[in-house]
C-alpha cells in the first residue's frame, strides 16, 4: 500500500514517509476528539499524522542538505537557500527553520494523549479483528509520547531554551508561555525514554495477532533508547553542559551501551557501510529507525553531476572532508608523516568509505549508466566554468542510488529511506562519553568495559571498512583528534556534523573551508590546487534564531530572541 496523505485542520502534510508500506492511514480534512476516538481508523489517521511531521534530511533547504550549511559540502548554486546559513544572510528575519513544525507535532501528540480516554470503541466489540486492534491502540500512548519527545528534542537541539508543555492549549495560551531553559526540556525527554522504553516491542514482525503486526514504520523499543542516548550525549556535551558535570557524560555513556547491548541481543549488528545506501537501505542490519521515503529520483536529480543530462550538481563533498579519510594501509591523514599519501594520485588507497560517498574526477560509471570519466577539473565536462559544477572537485554519492537514471528518456526512480538511528552512531556516542568520564581513551570499568577505543575500532573493523585499528596510549589530544575525524567520515551527510562541532562548541571549525581547484595539463596529468574558502562564523550561532514572526507572537515578556541575534 502506497501511502497518501493525511490533512489535519493545522497542516497539510507532505508523503508520510516514516510509515512504510504496511501502516494504515485515511484522509480527513478536520476532526474532533469524537470523530477521531470512535473509529479504529480515524484514531490510526491521526497517530500516522503525527509521524508525518518527521522531517527526513535529503534537502531541507529546497534541494540543499544541512551538511552544505558545515564544512562536510558546498551548495554548487549560489542562490541555493542554504547558502544563507554560511554568507552572511542568516538572521532573524530569515531563521532558516520552521519552529512551527515541532510544535503542530507537539500539539497532536498532546491533544491524543489528553483525549484518549474519551474512546469509545463499543460499536466494533464483536468485529473479528477488535481484539487485534485494541493491540495496536494501547500502544499508540506511548508512540505519541515518543514522538513528542523527539520534537522537543529536536527543537532543543536548534534553539536551546524553548517553550514546553504537555498540555492541550489554546493559541493565546501558547503564545504566553515562557522559555523552558533547556536542560528541563532533556530531562523530560530522558525521562520520558526510561517510562515508554519496556511498552513498545523490538520487532513488530513478532507481535502475532496483532493489527500492527509486520508494520514496518513505526518506532520500538531500540528508538527510544536510542532518543535516550543522543539526548544525555547532547545535555553532556559543552554548549549544555556549561558546568562540565563529569556524571552527565557517566550517564551518556551507560544509555549508548544500553542501546548497543539491545541491538546485539535482537540481531541489529553493523554490517557493510555500502548496505547503509540504496535502495533496501532499511533494510540494513544495524538500522534502528529510519524514515522512508517511497520511489523517488529527486535526490540524484539535485545531486548528479552537472555535465550529466538533468544533474544539477548540488551538495559537493569539500576538501575538508576529503581529507578527513584516512589512507588505508598506514591509517594516517594525508599530512601525517609516512602517511603513503600521493599528490599525484590523491585518491588511491583511502579508506573505503571515501569511495562509497564521493564521487572524484576521473571516476568511471558514476552514476552506473554514464559511460563517460567524470571530468571535474576547470573545462571538463563535469566542471567549472559550468554553472551549478562542483566548486569543491567533488559530487556526492552517499545516499544516492547509482543505479537511478534520470535522463528524459529512461528516467527510473528507487525507494529512498533516510535514517534516523543506527547503530554505528552509538559506539562513536559510547566511544565519546565514555572518554570524557574516564578521562582516557583505555580506561574501563566494571559497567563500562568496553574502552573508548575498542568502540572506535569497532567501527573501523566493519565488515567493507578495516581500517588500522586505533592503537593503544594515544594521548587524550591524539584520541579526542582521531575521534572526532572518525566521527566525521563515518556519518558523513546524516546530518550530525552541524551538530556535532555546535555541542562541541567548536564553530571556529566552520569558519573556512577547503576546496579542490583541478586543472588538466597538456600531458594528460592534473594539478592538484588546494583553495581556502572563507565563511561567516558568529558564536551567535550555536543555536538558531527565533523568528521576527514568531518573536511578535509571543507574550511573554521573558520570551527574549537567542543572543546575538
Amino acid at each position: 500500500m502506497k501511502i497518501k496523505n493525511i490533512l489535519g485542520s493545522m497542516v497539510c502534510l507532505a508523503l508520510l514517509a516514516s510509515c512504510g508500506d504496511e501502516m494504515d492511514y485515511h484522509e480527513y480534512t478536520d476532526y474532533d476528539s469524537k470523530y477521531v476516538f470512535t473509529n479504529f481508523d480515524n484514531t490510526a489517521g491521526f497517530i500516522t499524522n503525527i509521524y508525518g511531521f518527521l522531517k527526513d534530511g535529503f534537502a531541507p533547504y529546497s534541494k540543499g542538505m544541512l551538511a552544505s550549511a558545515c564544512d562536510e559540502a558546498e551548495y554548487s548554486w549560489k542562490n541555493g537557500s542554504v547558502q544563507n546559513f554560511t554568507n552572511g544572510s542568516w538572521s532573524a528575519l530569515n531563521a532558516m527553520d520552521d519552529w512551527s513544525n515541532n510544535y503542530f507535532a507537539i500539539r497532536q501528540a498532546n491533544y491524543f494523549l489528553a483525549h484518549m480516554d474519551e474512546c469509545d470503541f463499543s460499536d466494533y466489540k464483536f468485529n473479528k479483528d477488535y481484539d487485534a486492534q485494541m493491540l495496536r491502540f494501547n500502544r499508540y500512548q506511548y508512540e505519541a509520547r515518543f514522538l513528542r519527545a523527539y520534537f522537543y528534542f529536536t527543537a532543543v537541539e536548534k534553539f536551546g531554551d524553548v517553550p514546553f508543555t504537555t498540555e492541550v492549549l489554546t493559541e493565546d495560551e501558547a503564545n504566553a508561555l515562557p522559555r523552558t531553559p533547556a536542560k528541563e526540556v532533556l530531562d523530560f525527554v530522558v525521562k520520558e525514554c526510561d517510562a515508554i522504553a519496556d511498552k513498545l516491542p523490538v520487532d513488530y514482525s513478532k507481535l502475532g495477532d496483532d493489527a500492527a503486526a509486520n508494520e514496518t514504520g513505526r518506532v520500538g523499543k531500540l528508538a527510544v533508547l536510542a532518543l535516550k542516548a543522543r539526548t544525555l550525549l547532547y545535555e553532556a556535551s559543552p554548549l549544555f553542559n556549561t558546568n562540565n558535570d563529569k556524571e552527565l557524560y557517566h550517564q551518556a555513556a551507560l544509555a549508548s551501551k544500553a542501546v548497543i547491548d539491545a541491538c546485539l541481543a535482537n540481531g541489529v549488528q553493523l554490517g557493510k557501510y555500502s548496505d547503509l545506501w540504496g535502495a533496501n537501505n532499511w533494510q540494513a542490519k544495524e538500522l534502528i529507525f529510519a524514515i522512508r521515503m517511497g520511489a523517488m529520483n529527486a535526490f540524484e536529480y539535485y545531486n548528479y553531476p552537472r555535465g550529466l543530462e538533468n544533474g544539477n550538481g548540488g551538495n559537493c563533498p569539500t576538501q575538508t572532508l576529503v581529507d578527513a579519510y584516512e589512507i588505508q594501509k598506514t591509517g594516517k591523514l594525508w599530512n601525517e608523516e609516512g602517511s603513503g599519501y600521493n599528490a599525484a594520485n590523491p585518491y588511491a588507497g583511502r579508506d573505503p568509505r571515501f569511495a562509497m560517498t564521493i564521487a572524484v574526477n576521473g571516476e568511471k560509471k558514476w552514476p552506473s549508466y554514464n559511460g563517460d570519466a567524470l571530468e571535474t577539473y576547470y573545462g571538463g565536462k563535469n566542471g567549472e566554468p559550468i554553472v551549478g559544477a562542483t566548486p569543491t572537485g567533488y559530487y556526492l554519492k552517499k545516499y544516492c542510488d547509482g543505479s537511478v537514471n534520470i535522463s528524459s528518456v529512461n528516467s527510473t526512480n528507487s525507494p529512498h529511506a533516510w535514517i534516523m538511528f543506527r547503530l554505528g552512531e552509538f559506539y562513536l556516542n559510547y566511544a565519546e562519553a565514555t572518554f570524557k568520564y574516564l578521562g582516557s581513551a583505555d580506561a574501563t570499568t566494571v559497567e563500562l568495559p568496553m574502552s573508548a577505543r575498542q568502540a572506535v575500532n569497532v567501527i573501523r573493523n566493519r565488515q567493507d571498512v578495516k581500517m588500522p585499528e586505533l592503537a593503544e596510549g594515544l594521548t587524550n589530544d591524539e584520541f579526542w583528534k582521531k575521534y572526532e575525524n572518525e566521527r566525521m567520515v563515518e556519518l558523513a551527510f546524516e546530518g550530525h556534523r552541524f551538530y556535532d562541532v555546535r555541542r562541541w562548541k567548536e564553530g571556529s571549525k566552520l569558519a573556512t573551508i577547503t576546496e579542490m581547484k583541478i586543472t588538466k595539463n597538456e600531458d594528460g596529468t592534473f594539478t592538484y590546487t588546494r583553495n581556502v574558502v572563507n565563511r561567516g562564523w558568529d558564536d551567535k550561532m550555536y543555536f538558531f534564531p527565533i523568528s521576527k514572526s514568531e518573536l511578535l507572537k509571543h507574550t511573554n515578556p521573558d520570551f527574549k530572541q537567542n543572543p546575538g541575534w
